[in-house]
């Protein structure tokens, strides 16, 4: 498997579109409402990407696209990871963690860096924990549920 982490051009926007779109439905069926979900079409998830192609990496195996992370800074200065996502049959090689560690090194300078993850989705938690987030306390109500906040410190 040859992979690659870059930052995203203008020509990728429709494949991370697809990749948002696909993950969406492969993670959060069962989490979310399901017609939320449903809006949450293919096309809308391209136009994201073409309207705010900024602070993205993507993760490219073999040439396709098949994963992402968008990254950037709050009001405060603090680092957020602000999506990674990758799709289900490209997990559990590495691949995740080598795209949050490419995202945490745009971030350089940063510490803590924080992100939001979905109550309920306990693999993504795990994750995050197994790379060394933790919670802080922060919650907030979305659409979707509730949003709970975790911070990395870099060392």
């Amino acid at each position: 498997m040859n992979f690659e982490f870059r930052d995203m051009h203008p020509e990728d926007a429709d494949s991370k579109g697809y990749v948002h779109w696909k993950t969406w439905q492969e993670t959060y069926t069962g989490l979310m409402d399901e017609k939320y979900l449903t809006n949450h079409s293919l096309k809308k998830c391209q136009s994201i990407a073409h309207r705010w192609p900024e602070n993205t990496l993507v993760a490219e195996v073999d040439g396709k696209i098949v994963g992402f992370s968008c990254y950037g800074k709050d009001d405060s200065g603090t680092g957020e990871i602000i999506a990674i996502y990758l799709l289900k049959e490209y997990q559990g090689y590495g691949l995740g963690r080598k795209l949050m560690n490419a995202a945490i090194d745009k971030l350089d300078g940063c510490s803590p860096i924080a992100l939001y993850v979905l109550k309920g989705n306990d693999n993504a938690i795990g994750f995050y924990e197994h790379y060394g987030f933790r919670f802080d306390g922060t919650s907030k109500e979305i659409a979707v549920g509730t949003e709970l906040r975790m911070v990395y410190h870099k060392r």
